[in-house]
C-alpha cells in the first residue's frame, strides 16, 4: 500500500488520473442518474410520503457524494465537487423541465392513480402501484376514514400521498378501523354484505367478482369524513 502524504494539494484537489477522467466521471454520473431514476420508479412511491422522487434521488446522489469525498482519502475534492455541481444542475434542469412541461412531469414523477371509487377499492390501481388493499386502508385511516362508504374518489400521488374526495352522501360501506379482523364473519346470504378485501358490497358467494376475496362482513352505514 502506497504511502499517504499529508496535504499533498494534487492527490486532494486532482488526484494521479489523467484529466480525461473528468469526461469519465460525467459519464458515470449520467449513468448512475439514470440508473437510480429506473429504479426508484421500479420501487413506487409510496416510500416517498415527504419528498418528490427528484428530491429524493438529489439527497441520495449528494450524500453519497460528499461522504466519498469525506472518507476515502484516493477521492480528490474537485471530482467530488464536480459531482456536487452536476447532480445540481440536472436538478435545476428537471424541475425547470417539470415546470414548462407537463409531458416531463408525467414522465419523472408519473401521474395519480385511482384506487378507489364509490366506496371500492380498484385492484388495478393497486396491481399498478404495487400496493395492497390493507397498506391502502392504512393511509385512509391515517386521513380519519372510518368506513370506504364515505368516499367516493382515492387516488395515490407520485408521492406516495393519498388525495381523497368524500361522498357527499355516504352509503353502506366497509369499515376499515381495527379491529375488523375480530367482525364476525356472515355466512348467509344477505343483500347487506361486504367484501373483507375490497370493499363491495354483495350477496355472499363463494368469492368477490372484483377482487377474489372469500370473506364477507356485513356492511355498515358509513359516517360523513371531512
Amino acid at each position: 500500500m502506497d504511502t499517504i502524504v499529508a496535504f499533498d494539494w494534487h492527490r486532494i484537489f486532482m488526484g494521479d488520473e489523467p484529466p480525461l477522467f473528468l469526461l469519465e466521471i460525467l459519464f458515470r454520473i449520467g449513468v448512475i442518474w439514470l440508473w437510480t431514476m429506473l429504479l426508484l420508479r421500479w420501487v413506487g412511491g409510496r416510500s416517498l410520503s415527504q419528498l418528490s422522487l427528484v428530491e429524493f434521488l438529489l439527497v441520495i446522489a449528494l450524500g453519497s457524494a460528499v461522504g466519498d469525498s469525506i472518507v476515502y482519502p484516493d477521492v480528490p475534492l474537485l471530482h467530488a465537487m464536480l459531482v456536487i455541481l452536476t447532480v445540481v444542475l440536472l436538478d435545476k434542469a428537471v424541475n425547470l423541465a417539470i415546470r414548462r412541461y407537463h409531458t416531463a412531469k408525467t414522465v419523472i414523477d408519473g401521474h395519480p392513480t385511482e384506487v378507489l371509487r364509490d366506496g371500492v377499492i380498484l385492484c388495478s390501481g393497486l396491481r399498478a402501484r404495487k400496493l395492497g388493499s390493507l397498506e391502502l386502508m392504512e393511509l385512509l385511516r391515517l386521513r380519519g376514514v372510518q368506513n370506504l362508504g364515505s368516499v367516493k374518489h382515492v387516488f395515490l400521488e407520485p408521492s406516495g400521498q393519498v388525495s381523497i374526495f368524500p361522498l357527499k352522501t355516504p352509503v353502506m360501506g366497509l369499515p376499515i378501523v381495527p379491529p375488523v379482523e375480530s367482525q364476525a364473519v356472515v355466512t348467509k346470504d344477505r343483500p347487506d354484505l361486504c367484501c373483507n378485501n375490497c370493499g363491495t358490497v354483495a350477496s355472499f358467494h363463494a368469492e368477490c367478482g372484483a377482487c377474489g376475496g372469500r370473506t364477507r362482513i356485513a356492511a355498515q352505514m358509513a359516517p360523513v369524513w371531512q
